[in-house]
Parts: structure tokens; C-alpha cells; sequence
């Protein structure tokens, strides 16, 4: 997250919300979860298997491996193989580790790449995850044939005293679990996913464990520097996919548009959509999508 302006304002935000139409969801079927061990834990993931080229994703912070559930589908029935994971911290993944940075992310994610035996892989990484995917490519260029970053947030905001304040005051309490919940609902500002309501229900159910929560804490206050001293040197083709909606930014096409003359790519902005615009709005991101993966699989 980058800032919190929007969630000072969370009962307007909430009220909007109640109104939005439902983003469209395609039927997913539940894969069971796998297991890869790393220094200090355990990588819980999921795999669609198949002989088709890997595309490795991977949710920001705060949010599960099933925020990809509406790509998922597009992507395996257009021949790739599809694996999600959840991150340090987060849902069926070790809860406390030493360290939560973007790095070491990308470092499992590395990891997991070189375990599959199925690389090189197209990682998505989506919100702090983009840096991973970032992290992931500068390291071990051989193992990633490319990223694409959704809602990247990949260097530190300048937040306001007031925005700090409710961060720490949002966190302090037993509130603090209804606290995120209400900020991550606010990441959906035009419509909001048909099974909106059992994924919000299964997050707020996993943040309930307290190291759970520490790790989101953990995260919250990490700086993001160093990943932008390594954007320029991502050395793999990139996208950004960025709705022009995003809360966590003051002007999130602004944003958009410096990541992508950083990276050397016309960013995609989805009008209307906020932090998850694979999600909210899968329809549009997905065909920008699936043509990157085709002219990746072209050179």
C-alpha cells in the first residue's frame, strides 16, 4: 500500500461499494494446495499442470493466491499452465518468517520456478508482488521470460501525518482485522466480483491468526528503495496493467506511465478499475494479457 486517503473516507467508500454492479466470474474449479519447502518455511501453491508454458502469479499483500481466480480460467484454456502462490505470511504459507521484503518473495518465487522444472516463467505479480516479479527477473534472468505487474506498487509514497496516524491507529486494536478488510474492499471502487463476499469472508478468516497479522503488519511497513533502484534493470519484457481508479496512488495513470517509460512499455490502463483490475474487471485485462504471452512465446 502506498497511501490511505481513501480509507478515512471508508463509510462513504462502503456505501458506493453497496452499489457497484458485480464484476463478471468465470467458474473455477478448487485445486488442492502444494507444499514447497525454502529456508525458513514453507511456499503453499497451487498448479494446473499441463505441458504449456508457465505463468507463475502472485498476489500483493493482505490478499490470497485466489485473487487470480478470475484469470486463471482465460489463461489455462488458452494452453498455459498456471500456478499460484501465496506469499510469506499469507494464507496456506509458513505464517512467520525473518524476513517479508519483496526480494525474498521473488526469491521463492525463483525457487519454486527452478522446483516445477518447467521454466522459464511469465510471473504476475500484482501491488507490493510486482516488485517480486521485478526481484525475481533481476536475479535470475534465465528463470523468467517475463512479468507483468498489476496495480505495482514498486517505490515508496509520501504519505500525510493524518494517513500514518490511521495506519498505526488502524492496526493497534482488535479492530485491526475489520480495519484491512474495510481498507481492501475499498480497492474495488466500479464493481465488484461475483464471489466477492466468500473471498472476503476466507481472508478475513486467515488474518485472524495473530503471526498472520503481524506479517501483514510486517509488510505495511516495509520501504520499497530498493526495488526501485533495481526497476530500470529489470533485463525481461514487462507490462503494466493499472486501473485508472487505483486508491493507493494519488494519480494512478501518472504512475502507469512512469513504470512504463522506466520499463520501455506502454503501460494498459483500465478505466475505471481499481488495485485489482485482473480482478475487477477481467474481461479487459485479460486480452492485453494473453497478447503479451503470445508475443512473448513469438521471440
Amino acid at each position: 500500500m502506498n497511501t490511505w486517503p481513501r480509507f478515512i473516507l471508508g463509510t462513504a467508500m462502503m456505501a458506493c461499494l453497496k452499489l457497484a454492479a458485480p464484476a463478471p466470474m468465470a467458474t473455477t474449479v478448487a485445486l488442492p494446495t502444494r507444499h514447497l519447502s525454502v529456508d525458513g518455511g514453507r511456499i503453499a501453491y497451487d498448479d494446473t499442470g499441463g505441458s504449456g508454458p508457465l505463468v507463475l502469479a502472485i498476489p500483493g499483500m493482505g490478499d490470497l493466491r485466489s485473487e487470480y481466480r478470475a484469470l486463471r480460467p482465460l489463461l489455462t484454456r488458452a494452453g498455459y499452465r498456471v500456478v499460484t502462490m501465496d506469499v510469506r505470511g499469507h494464507g496456506e504459507t509458513t505464517a512467520v518468517w525473518a524476513d517479508y521484503s519483496a526480494r525474498a518473495v521473488g526469491r521463492d518465487a525463483q525457487a519454486l520456478i527452478q522446483h516445477l522444472g518447467a521454466g522459464p516463467a511469465v510471473i504476475l505479480g500484482n501491488s507490493f508482488a510486482a516488485g517480486s516479479a521485478l526481484w525475481a527477473a533481476h536475479e535470475a534472468p534465465e528463470q523468467v521470460h517475463g512479468v507483468v505487474l498489476l496495480g505495482p506498487i514498486v517505490r515508496d509514497g509520501k504519505p500525510s501525518w493524518w494517513s500514518k496516524a490511521a495506519v498505526r491507529l488502524g492496526f493497534s486494536g482488535p479492530w485491526r482485522v475489520a480495519f484491512w478488510m474495510t481498507y481492501w474492499n475499498s480497492l474495488f471502487p466500479s464493481r465488484l466480483p461475483l464471489d466477492h463476499a466468500q473471498a472476503k469472508a476466507a481472508l478475513a478468516t486467515s488474518l485472524r491468526e495473530p503471526e498472520r497479522m503481524a506479517a501483514l503488519r510486517a509488510m505495511v511497513d516495509l520501504s520499497k528503495a530498493d526495488t526501485e533502484s533495481i526497476v530500470n534493470r529489470c533485463g525481461v519484457p514487462a507490462l503494466v496493467v493499472m486501473g485508472s481508479r487505483d486508491p493507493d496512488f494519488p494519480d494512478a495513470t501518472l504512475e502507469a506511465r512512469w513504470l512504463g517509460k522506466v520499463l520501455g512499455s506502454e503501460p494498459v490502463i483500465v478505466e475505471g478499475a481499481g488495485h485489482y483490475p485482473h480482478l475487477e474487471m477481467p474481461e479487459r485485462v485479460a486480452p492485453h494479457l494473453l497478447a503479451f504471452l503470445a508475443h512473448l512465446e513469438a521471440h
